[in-house]
């Protein structure tokens, strides 16, 4: 669970923390402290021995702090004291010892609650600043792609495993080249900085090479000799052990498609209300495993009619679990849910679908692209019969 400096943001104008909008807790939190208030001043009251509600007030002032704003978070302070005030004349200690220490100790409570709120905001300053550079790395290091190129139109979606992460070692790309629209997925092995530097020299070579290389099988070579040049300033270990599934396709102008798998989850085809995998006959190594010596695959063509949707994830889909131990099966989860009009939907279901069957948080990133094969007008044209 995230923890409460992630569920707080400073506000627009005092710059105190408040409930985010995320639904994260539920509206009737906002209400805890004034409910310690009452239930504090009324146990006081009424309670044989003096003051034993006073433990709930000092809880009502440091749970304002931490949950409302500033201006929120002094008026219970000050009902607190205003209210323990009153009781002290009622019982006629306002003017002996036991009246000012209790007063003291009300006064030292409010002021907790204060502090806590000016903590509480300073450090949520702080992680917005944060959030803002990731945010600023992520538009930088993996851009959103377009949301057309001629026929195509296309959508993504990158959900990192942990709420309060931005950017991870998922990435895709698509980009116009003179061979027609290229595309890629990948997935590096690893996760924190060491996985962000790798899908940057990732995507850059790919964005380089897509322009000069006529064949696929030679794109990603010049994304391994990408790789491996990065890695060099890595420990041997590093080196070992890292490796970059990927996927690489290429729609050409005249029509259909072609797929080079380099050790990554098969991609999707949805064409009317069918999903199916487009399974290559040899996945092929890594990228990064090309020390082994094993021969790349040749790509594979495959047809790509008008209406249809072509669906790249990462294992972060495929490799879903439930809490049998199952994984996710887009196949079955999505089966005659289609068509789809816009690739967007198609990936909010699947989104969707993928959170559902896992229950909880995810223990990898999301990366989901797709690319819908319009007419020539742009128009979304939904298919009736079977992919040739």
């Amino acid at each position: 669970m995230p923890g409460i400096a992630e569920r707080l943001r400073p506000g627009p104008a005092t710059g105190s923390p408040r409930l985010r909008d995320s639904g994260q807790w539920p509206r009737y939190v906002e209400f805890v402290p004034g409910v310690l208030v009452a239930g504090g001043l009324v146990w006081n009251a009424f309670s044989p021995q003096d003051y034993w509600g006073d433990p709930m007030l000092t809880a009502a002032s440091v749970t304002a702090g931490a949950l409302l704003s500033l201006r929120h978070t002094l008026a219970v302070g000050i009902s607190i004291i205003c209210g323990v005030f009153a009781l002290t004349v009622k019982d006629g200690t306002a003017d002996d010892v036991v009246g000012h220490l209790e007063l003291i100790n009300t006064l030292f409570a409010a002021l907790m609650g204060v502090g806590v709120n000016r903590v509480i905001a300073r450090h949520g300053r702080r992680l917005d600043v944060v959030r803002t550079v990731a945010e600023a790395a992520q538009r930088a290091v993996l851009p959103a792609p377009p949301e057309r190129i001629g026929p195509l139109a296309i959508a993504a979606r990158y959900q990192a495993a942990q709420s309060e992460a931005r950017i991870g070692g998922d990435a895709y790309a698509v980009q116009r080249t003179p061979f027609g629209v290229r595309l890629l997925i990948a997935d590096v092995r690893g996760k924190g900085l060491g996985a962000v530097s790798a899908v940057s020299v990732l995507l850059g070579a790919f964005r380089e090479a897509a322009e000069q290389e006529p064949e696929l099988p030679a794109l990603a070579d010049r994304m391994e000799r990408a790789l491996a040049r990065a890695s060099e300033q890595t420990s041997e270990e590093t080196r070992l052990e890292g490796f970059v599934t990927a996927l690489i396709c290429e729609v050409p102008p005249g029509g259909g498609m072609r797929l080079l798998d380099c050790g990554h989850p098969a991609p999707y085809l949805c064409h009317g209300g069918e999903l199916r995998p487009l399974e290559a006959p040899d996945a092929g190594l890594p990228l990064g495993m090309g020390g082994l010596g094993v021969a790349r695959p040749a790509p594979v063509d495959w047809p790509f009619p008008v209406g249809s949707t072509l669906l790249l994830v990462t294992d972060g889909v495929t490799e879903a679990r439930d809490r049998a131990g199952a994984f996710f099966d887009p196949v079955a989860e999505l089966a005659g849910l289609g068509p789809f009009e816009d690739p967007r939907e198609l990936i909010a279901l699947l989104v969707r679908e993928v959170e559902r069957w896992g229950g909880g948080p995810r223990d990898d990133d999301m990366a989901v692209l797709a690319i819908t094969r319009t007419d020539q007008d742009g128009r979304h044209v939904v298919p009736t019969g079977p992919a040739a």
